[in-house]
């Protein structure tokens, strides 16, 4: 039987990383007084990022979160779930268990998201900026992750794998 935190072991790793560097953040917030995030010099490191090492991840990252979107909104319209945004947006009593099973299928995913990041920051720049990681990372996964997930879930339901879409869905 599979351990329930042998799927955490990665996140834990990563997590434990992005601590280690944050006294390194702190001490360069305090030295300077740039927060870094959302500030000119991090807005030139994204262009660095797209250039640097580790730019191919800017291309498989969302075509991966797209497959597994695609594959859990077909197993949605299977399930006569109701297409992913639309479930969390409007139907609350679905919202736990669709945020559930969305981590289950991502959290890996995102957690080499973030890793990759850390990777490029230190490659490029010689430092890590974790704040920049956790945001950077997930967004290449959650966009299209969630859309993916919608969009699969209609054509499913549309190609006959699903129920009809119903007029509230």
């Amino acid at each position: 039987m599979r351990s329930p935190l042998r799927g955490w072991i990665l996140p834990i790793i990563v997590l434990a990383i992005l601590l280690a560097t944050l006294p390194g953040a702190i001490h360069r917030l305090i030295q300077t007084g740039n927060p870094y995030l959302f500030s000119q010099e991090f807005f030139e490191d994204m262009v660095a990022r797209l250039s640097g090492p580790g730019r191919f991840r800017f291309i498989l990252q969302p075509v991966v979160a797209i497959f597994l979107g695609s594959r859990d909104g077909v197993k949605d319209a299977r399930k006569h779930a109701h297409p992913f945004l639309w479930g969390l947006i409007f139907h609350r009593e679905h919202r736990p268990q669709l945020l559930r099973s969305a981590l289950e299928s991502v959290r890996n995913l995102v957690a080499i998201a973030i890793l990759l990041d850390i990777i490029s920051q230190y490659l490029i720049f010689r430092q890590i900026h974790p704040g920049a990681a956790l945001i950077l990372g997930p967004v290449l996964i959650s966009v299209p992750y969630t859309t993916a997930r919608a969009l699969a879930n209609r054509i499913a339901r549309r190609g006959g794998q699903g129920p009809a879409a119903s007029p509230a869905s």
